[in-house]
C-alpha cells in the first residue's frame, strides 16, 4: 500500500492557539499566513484564514489568535470550546513556559473539557542556547503518557521559518485523520474498533474467500483506495515488508488478516495517518469509525404509527449467517461464535441494554436460531438504523433498505380491523409489585422468583408466540415502571408505536387492581386524546393467592364499563398463564376489539356524531333548496314559454 489521500467530508478546521504570554502565538500564526517572518505583530491577531490549496487535503484553516490575561479567560474559553484542534505554545529559551504546560494548561482544557487533539508547540527554537542538551523526545514523553490528547510535539522558529508550515499541518492532519480512534498509544497497538472495520474491508476484498488477498486482490484494493495500481515489484517489496517482521503475515496465498492489519499498524505507528484513513473512508467509515449514515440509511416511516420490520430476503440472509457461524453444529451460536459473527463490526450490538436480557440464552450465553432472530427483530424496532448497519457489517451486500419493510399505519389497521404485522409491540404497565417482570420472565421460561426487587428501568423481552391454526408472530414485551410513565405521557410516539396494552395487577391486593384501574384509564383517554387507540388487556396476576373479598366482580366490572373483555387470570408460580400471550397477540392482530372507551372519549364521540348530523341536516337542506329552485326555474320557463 503506498499510500495517498482521501479526505473527510469537513469544509473548514478552526485551529486555536493557546499558551502562555510572549511564547510567540502571534508571530507563529503571521509568520505561516504571510510566509515570511514578521517583525511587529499586534498583541492578539483576528482570525487568519489559511487558504484550501496550503496543504495537501485541500480543506482551509482560520487560525485564531487568543489573549492569555486573566481578564480576557472568558473569552478564551470560548473559543476553546468551538476549537477543532488546539496549539498549545511554549518558548524554548523559557523552562518555565514549558513547565506551565504541565502545570495549568492541560489541566485547564480539561476542566473547560475541550476534547479535541493537542498539538504542542515549542516556539522561538531560534533564541534557544546552543549549549541547551533539552531533547524535545525525553522532556514530552512523560507529559504525553500523561495527557493522552496530545497528539503530537515539534519544535519550530517563526524568525528563521522553521518547521511553521509543519505546526499547523500536524493540527489540521490531527483533525482530518485523527490518530485517537485508529491506536492506543499506551498499548501501541490499533484499537478494537479500528481492527474491526479493517478486517470487514480484508473480508471484502477476499472475493475467493481464501483467507488471504493474492496479488491480484490486492491490486484491487490499492486501486480502490489511491487511485494507483502496484507494480508487481512494489507487490513484492510490500509482502516482503510483513514477512521480514511477521512469519505469518504472509503465506502461499498471499497476505494474511493477520498481515493485513499489521501492514496498517506500520503506517499509522510512523504517522501515516492518513493512509489508514484513506482506507477506512473508502469503504464508508466516519471519524469514529462507523458507517457513514448515507450507506446504512435504510427506508424510512412516515408517520409515528408505522414501524419496521426485517423483509424475507433479510431472514432468509439471517438464517444463513447462524448456520455459517454455528461451527459445531449444535443449533446454538456460543458467545465465541457470536463474537466471531461481530467482528467485523464496531462490536457486538447486543451486549448492552435493551438486547442483553431482551431472549433466553444458554447458561454459557448461547443463543438458538429463534432468540437470534428475536434479537434482530427487536433491534430492527427500536433502532432501524443500528439494525441495518449491523446487517452491512456481517455481510449483507444488497442495498440497506432492502432488508427492512415499513408496515401499514395503525390507524389505517383498525379501520381495516386487521393487523398484518409480524412484530408487534405490548407495554406492560401496573403499581409496583403486581408481576409486571415475572411476567415477562415467563414469557422466556425462565424459573419464578419468590424475590422481589422493583423495576428501576424499562425492561424489554421478545419471543415468538405460536398459535394454533394462525402463523406465528413475534411479540415484544416492553414493560414500563410506575416511576416511567411520566415519559409515556410526554412522548406521543411512545404510544404511537405500540400494538396493545396489558395492565398488570396483585388479584389479591384490592388497592392493586385500583392502581391498574387508573392507570389504564389515564393511558386509554391520553391515547383518545392524540389519536393513538389501542387495544388494551387486564391482566390479573397471583391468582395462586386468594383473591380479595368481591375482586373478580370489581375487575370484570372495571372491564365492562370501559368496553373490554374480562380480566385474565394468570399465575406465573404455578405456571398457569392461560394462553396470556396467544391473547395479546389476537388483540394486537384485531385492534378494533378491546378499544377501551372513557368518559372524555365518550363525550368526543357524542360530540362528533352531534357534527356529523348537523352536517347531513345541512347537507339535506341545501339539497332540497337546489331542487326547489330547479323546480321553480322550470316552472317559470314553461310559463314564459305558454305566454
Amino acid at each position: 500500500m503506498l499510500g495517498g489521500l482521501v479526505s473527510s467530508a469537513r469544509t473548514n478546521v478552526r485551529v486555536v492557539i493557546v499558551g502562555d504570554r510572549g511564547t510567540g502565538k502571534s508571530s507563529l500564526i503571521a509568520a505561516a499566513s504571510a510566509e515570511r517572518f514578521i517583525h511587529q505583530v499586534p498583541p492578539v491577531l483576528p482570525p487568519t484564514r489559511l487558504p484550501a490549496d496550503f496543504y495537501p487535503d485541500n480543506v482551509p484553516i482560520t487560525l485564531i489568535d487568543t489573549s492569555s490575561s486573566l481578564e480576557n479567560r472568558g473569552k478564551l474559553a470560548e473559543e476553546l470550546k468551538r476549537a477543532d484542534s488546539v496549539v498549545l505554545t511554549y518558548a524554548c529559551d523559557q523552562p518555565s513556559s514549558l513547565k506551565r504546560l504541565s502545570t495549568f494548561w492541560l489541566h485547564e482544557l480539561r476542566r473547560l473539557e475541550i476534547k479535541v487533539p493537542v498539538i504542542v508547540v515549542g516556539c522561538k527554537l531560534d533564541k534557544r542556547d546552543a549549549d541547551d542538551p533539552t531533547n524535545l523526545e525525553h522532556v514530552m514523553a512523560p507529559i504525553m503518557h500523561q495527557f493522552r490528547e496530545i497528539e503530537t510535539c515539534i519544535e519550530c522558529s517563526a524568525a528563521n521559518l522553521v518547521q511553521v508550515p509543519e505546526v499547523f499541518y500536524y493540527a489540521q492532519k490531527s483533525v482530518i485523520h485523527p490518530l485517537a480512534p485508529l491506536f492506543d498509544q499506551e498499548i501501541h497497538m490499533l484499537k478494537p474498533r479500528c481492527v474491526r472495520a479493517l478486517k470487514r474491508i480484508f473480508v471484502l476484498c477476499d472475493h475467493d474467500m481464501d483467507g488471504a488477498l493474492n496479488d491480484e486482490e490486492l491490486n484491487e484494493f490499492q486501486v480502490k483506495c489511491f487511485s494507483t495500481p502496484l507494480q508487481p515489484g512494489e507487490i513484492v517489496g510490500v509482502k516482503k515488508v510483513v514477512q521480514d517482521k511477521l512469519p505469518d503475515g504472509v503465506n502461499e496465498l498471499g497476505l494474511t488478516l493477520t498481515g493485513f492489519l499489521f501492514l496498517n499498524a506500520i503506517f499509522v505507528e510512523k504517522g501515516r495517518t492518513e493512509t489508514a484513513w484513506s482506507v477506512l473512508r473508502k469503504f464508508g467509515y466516519n471519524d469514529e469509525v462507523k458507517l457513514r449514515d448515507d450507506i446504512v440509511s435504510s427506508a424510512k416511516k412516515k408517520a409515528p404509527d408505522q414501524s419496521m420490520e426485517l423483509t424475507s430476503e433479510a431472514i432468509e440472509f439471517l438464517k444463513g449467517v447462524f448456520s455459517s457461524f454455528d461451527d459445531d453444529k449444535d443449533g446454538v451460536l456460543q458467545s465465541s461464535e457470536l463474537d466471531d459473527l461481530f467482528s467485523t463490526a464496531p462490536e457486538c450490538p447486543w451486549d448492552e441494554f435493551p438486547y442483553k436480557d431482551a431472549v433466553e440464552r444458554t447458561p454459557l450465553g448461547g443463543l438458538s436460531l429463534n432468540g437470534f432472530l428475536c434479537e434482530w427483530a427487536l433491534m430492527t424496532l427500536l433502532n432501524p438504523t443500528q439494525s441495518s448497519a449491523n446487517l452491512i457489517y456481517i455481510g449483507y451486500n444488497c442495498y440497506a433498505a432492502s432488508a427492512l419493510n415499513v408496515t401499514r399505519r395503525r390507524v389505517v389497521d383498525r379501520k381495516k380491523q386487521k393487523s398484518e404485522r409480524n412484530v408487534y409491540q405490548c407495554l406492560v404497565l401496573g403499581p409496583k409489585n403486581a408481576g409486571k417482570s415475572k411476567l415477562l420472565n415467563s414469557f422466556l421460561g425462565r424459573p419464578f422468583l419468590e424475590s422481589y426487587s422493583p423495576s428501576k428501568m424499562d425492561n424489554y423481552v421478545v419471543n415468538v408466540v405460536d398459535r394454533p391454526g394462525g402463523p406465528r408472530k413475534t411479540l415484544v414485551l416492553h414493560e414500563i415502571p410506575e416511576m416511567g410513565l411520566q415519559k409515556l405521557f410526554s412522548d406521543k410516539e411512545c404510544l404511537a408505536t405500540c400494538d396493545v396494552a396489558v395492565f398488570v395487577y396483585d388479584s389479591s391486593d384490592k388497592y392493586s387492581l385500583k392502581r391498574a384501574s387508573e392507570l389504564l384509564v389515564d393511558v386509554a383517554r391520553h391515547a383518545e386524546e392524540i389519536g393513538c387507540e389501542m387495544p388494551c388487556l387486564l391482566i390479573a396476576a397471583k391468582d395462586d393467592l386468594d383473591s380479595f373479598p368481591m375482586g373478580i366482580k370489581e375487575s370484570e366490572k372495571v372491564c365492562q364499563d370501559l368496553g373490554i373483555d374480562a380480566p385474565v387470570h394468570v399465575s406465573v408460580k404455578e405456571r398457569d398463564l392461560n394462553n396470556v400471550f396467544q391473547r395479546i397477540v389476537n388483540a394486537a392482530e384485531h385492534p378494533h376489539l378491546n378499544i377501551p372507551e372513557t368518559e372524555f372519549g365518550r363525550s368526543k364521540k357524542q360530540h362528533r356524531e352531534l357534527v356529523n348530523r348537523s352536517l347531513v341536516f345541512v347537507s339535506v337542506s341545501a339539497a332540497i333548496a337546489v331542487v326547489g329552485l330547479a323546480a321553480y326555474r322550470a316552472y317559470a320557463s314553461r310559463k314564459n314559454t305558454s305566454s
